[in-house]
Formats: structure tokens, sequence, C-alpha cells
């Protein structure tokens, strides 16, 4: 097939015979002039991102070969779908069939009826699960990163982006990992309102690295009320972007490495109900590296009631972290390995923006940098 463009096509349906739906799907796209037919990705059952209130889904992926352009494709789809029964009444309702172009090739097109790559498949893991058995390495043509790797950032889930809320980015990593650093890079390149942790105007904490336990709870909970305050939903505005450099959940992590049994059960009192007033993140970037080396950055930054932080916490907190986002489901997982960031290297970030806009929906114009501290 002369200039044929290799194609992924999303498959899905929850109505009627879902499997027979899918298998004639595929049948008159491998019987269409100018498509070969490839191959196709197991099928899998997931939950309807619209919620319980309908039937679950049957899903699989679509490798084509075509000559055909995307908008003669696209045409040829929404006739398969119409001819199955799909009917387009309200969005997120149940449907006989549903054919989503995927990629085409390599190309980004943005028009009124037609976006190509899909604009949420980065955001959809039975998505990426099926283009992932067919073509794990075949790279996102816009973010610039393989499936495999978008994949991996969704730990199972699923998500829909929602253009009202705030956009919450929030960075996350051990002490000394160069979580504000990132930060402040960040809120720049994104117009970005900056939240910083109040570390210099924490009064206990110095007491408490001095080795003052009893005052453990006061350093917390002194923490915890400073992100509430600046995490309550009333206070971000929706739309705009912020960005912290820590991730609220991390509270317990340290909570259960400096509280003595009778201080954490107090404090897990007091979290669990200020739990849901805070803003959810709708993507974290999660900073690694080894403790010897956030030790070493600690040293050379020199705050003085950090100096006595020993090896082993922070390798002890390295896989508290680790646990943590094992199970994250909350928001996607970008993770940067903090050994090899360049703060000189403007294409990475420019490739770093560009991917984070594509979760959370906005443009990044460098602009003059927004702190809100404390």
């Amino acid at each position: 097939m002369t200039d044929a463009k290799t194609v992924y096509i999303g498959l899905g349906s929850n109505l009627g015979d879902r499997q027979q739906n899918i298998d004639k799907a595929l049948k008159i796209l491998a019987e269409t002039d100018n498509i070969d037919f490839l191959r196709a990705s197991e099928v899998i059952e997931t939950v309807p991102l619209a919620g319980d209130d309908q039937p679950s889904y049957l899903n699989s992926v679509a490798e084509i070969k075509t000559s055909l352009s995307a908008q003669q494709l696209h045409s040829k789809t929404l006739a398969i779908e119409t001819g199955l029964g799909r009917t387009r009444n309200v969005k997120w309702s149940p449907r006989t069939i549903d054919l989503d172009i995927l990629f085409f090739g390599d190309e980004v097109i943005s028009q009124t009826s037609l976006t190509i790559p899909h604009p949420q498949l980065h955001l959809r893991s039975f998505v990426l699960k099926g283009l992932s058995e067919l073509n794990p390495a075949l790279e996102h043509p816009v973010m610039k990163v393989s499936i495999r790797e978008l994949l991996s950032r969704l730990n199972g889930c699923d998500f829909v982006p929602d253009s009202a809320r705030p956009k919450l980015i929030s960075i996350a990593g051990i002490i000394g990992v160069g979580k504000t650093t990132l930060a402040q890079r960040l809120a720049s390149l994104l117009d970005g309102t900056l939240l910083l942790e109040p570390y210099d105007k924490n009064p206990f904490m110095p007491e408490v690295y001095a080795g003052k336990t009893d005052l453990a709870l006061d350093s917390q909970l002194f923490f915890l009320t400073h992100r509430i305050e600046q995490l309550a939903p009333d206070v971000l505005q929706n739309q705009k972007t912020y960005i912290t450099d820590y991730i609220f959940d991390k509270e317990l992590i340290y909570a259960n490495r400096q509280l003595n049994q009778i201080q954490l059960e107090l404090y897990s009192r007091i979290y669990s109900s200020l739990f849901s007033k805070v803003a959810a993140p709708e993507l974290v970037i999660y900073l690694t590296d080894t403790a010897r080396n956030c030790l070493e950055r600690i040293h050379r930054r020199n705050r003085r009631y950090e100096q006595a932080l020993e090896l082993s916490l922070l390798e002890a907190l390295n896989g508290d972290y680790q646990r943590l986002f094992s199970q994250w489901k909350t928001s996607p997982v970008i993770r940067i390995d903090a050994s090899k960031l360049d703060y000189e290297d403007g294409s990475y970030f420019e490739h770093l923006t560009k991917q984070i806009t594509c979760y959370i929906d906005v443009k990044p114009t460098p602009q003059p940098l927004k702190t809100v501290k404390a």
C-alpha cells in the first residue's frame, strides 16, 4: 500500500453483545478499501468513566495501515459506529460501539471535528494497555514519551480532566532532593503561583531536629495547619495553576517517623478529619535520588538545623515515598531522577512543560515568578 500510515484505533462497547460489537467493527475495518488490518490487542473490561450507573465496557485497540487521509478514515469510523447502532445524544452516554483514532502515524491534527493524537489517551490506562501490548516503544508525537512510560504514570487508573478545577501540581520527594528548586522553575515556566513549605517559620522544627521529641507533635501540626490554609478549595482559584514543593499525603510519612504512639494517635485523628478539606493534585512530579546524594545537598545548602540529619533517616524516607507512590491512585505521576536534572538545559524543561500542560490543560507562557508564603 503506497504511502500507508500506521494507525491505532481504540474500540469500546458497553451496550448489547459487547464482544460481538467489537468483532463486527474490526471485521468491517478489515474489509474496508485502502485499509490493511494488522492486529488487535486483547479485549479488557473497564468501569465506565461516567460512573457506575451504566454497564461496564469492553475495550481493545486495533493496529492498521491505511492510505486514507485522517479525515477520510474518521468518516469511515463514524459510518461504522452508525451502522452498528451508535447514537450520539449525551456525552459519556452508553454506546454499542465507539471508535477513536488514537494515532495517525506521527501526525498532529487539531480541528473542530478531529483531534489527533486523541487528546485524553495519556489519561486512560485501558487505552494505554492496549497500545502497550501492540507497540510499547511507540512515541506520543506531542509529548515525546513512549507508551510504556505514559502507562507507568497512571498506576492502572483512568482520569477525567476537569477544566474548572484549580490546576494543582505537587512536587514530591525526600528532604534534599530539590523539590523547591524545581517548583520555582516550573512556576515561572507555567505562569503558576508557587506555594512553599514554611520551613524557616516553623518554630518547633529546629528543636525537634535537635532531639526534643516532645515538640514533634507541635511541629507536625504547624505544617498540617499551614497546608490546610494553602490548599483549601475555597482558597485556590478555579482554572489557575499552582505548584507546591510538597505533597499533602507526605504528612503521615513524617508523622510515623517522628511521633511517639500517643502523639501519632492524636495526630492521625486530626489529619483524618482534615484530609478531605484540601484540594487534590492534578499531577504529581516525584523527584527521586539516592539518600546519600540528598544528604550531600542538605550539607551544601547548610541549614543549621538540618545538619544533624542522618543517612538512615533519609533512606527510610525514600522507602516510605516508594511505597506511597506504588499505590498512588489520585493523579498521574511523572518520575524524575534528580541526579540527572540539569537546570541549565532549556530543551529539557521545554519538553517537561509540554508534558505537564497535556495533564493540566494550560498553555505555558514564561512569566515573572509568583510566590505565596505563609
